[in-house]
């Protein structure tokens, strides 16, 4: 029997691929998806994306979808708390393994690990070392559509956010950003690919700068009706 297995999706291009290569193992079988999503602004953390959007992926993924809500300005000891009792319940259902979308951040997979170990689970990293180059033609290659919904100031123009990640944006990427944006340089939201059963129609809206990174508020798009 395949062995089942958490995949901690953040929405975003890195999850895809790594979902995608899960996906095709037959060792393994995704049981559902975990995210965290802000309170109040009931959106992704980090990525700053309407809860809505998250709900379509999963639908269109046909996965599970469980949510660990945690407070703006989440500190740790708070968020910890509430990723292990959303583990826990997943351990006690059997799940003893959790995979993510991480590429090369070593104190990130060690504090993953770390977090882990204590409940008796260990981390799977599908994409783990891939050069992040590759990675992107990979992107463009099996045809995974994504949108930069958040970016870091610090490192990227204002108006790399709204931008779909076709070739251009990545011409444009000064050389000093990775190319999968591993450092934080910006985040996504993935809206078609090979894993889904049908893309996620969406329209950008108001663009707005806090406290340095810069989000473009993604919304829901109703299909246009058949002509």
């Amino acid at each position: 029997m395949p062995e089942p297995i958490l995949f901690c999706w953040s929405g975003g291009k890195d999850s895809a691929m790594a979902l995608h290569m899960l996906l095709q193992q037959k060792d393994f079988r995704v049981v559902a998806l975990l995210t965290t999503v802000t309170e109040t602004y009931d959106r992704i953390a980090m990525h700053g994306v309407r809860r809505e959007l998250l709900r379509r992926q999963a639908e269109s993924l046909r996965l599970p979808l469980h949510e660990v809500c945690i407070p703006p300005q989440c500190l740790n000891p708070v968020y910890e708390a509430r990723m292990e009792e959303a583990l826990r319940l997943f351990y006690n259902q059997g799940v003893r393994k959790v995979a993510f979308g991480d590429i090369f951040l070593e104190d990130l997979r060690a504090y993953r690990e770390k977090n882990l170990v204590r409940i008796g689970m260990t981390a799977l990293f599908p994409i783990w070392k891939r050069d992040t180059r590759e990675l992107i033609q990979l992107f463009h290659q099996q045809r995974f559509r994504a949108i930069a919904a958040c970016i870091d100031t610090k490192v990227l123009d204002p108006s790399f956010a709204g931008r779909e990640l076709d070739e251009s944006f990545f011409r444009d990427l000064p050389p000093n950003a990775d190319p999968c944006g591993e450092n934080g340089e910006f985040h996504t939201f993935v809206f078609d690919g090979p894993i889904f059963q049908s893309p996620i129609p969406i329209r950008t809206g108001e663009v707005v700068n806090r406290d340095g990174f810069v989000f473009c508020d993604l919304l829901p798009q109703m299909e246009e009706a058949t002509k």
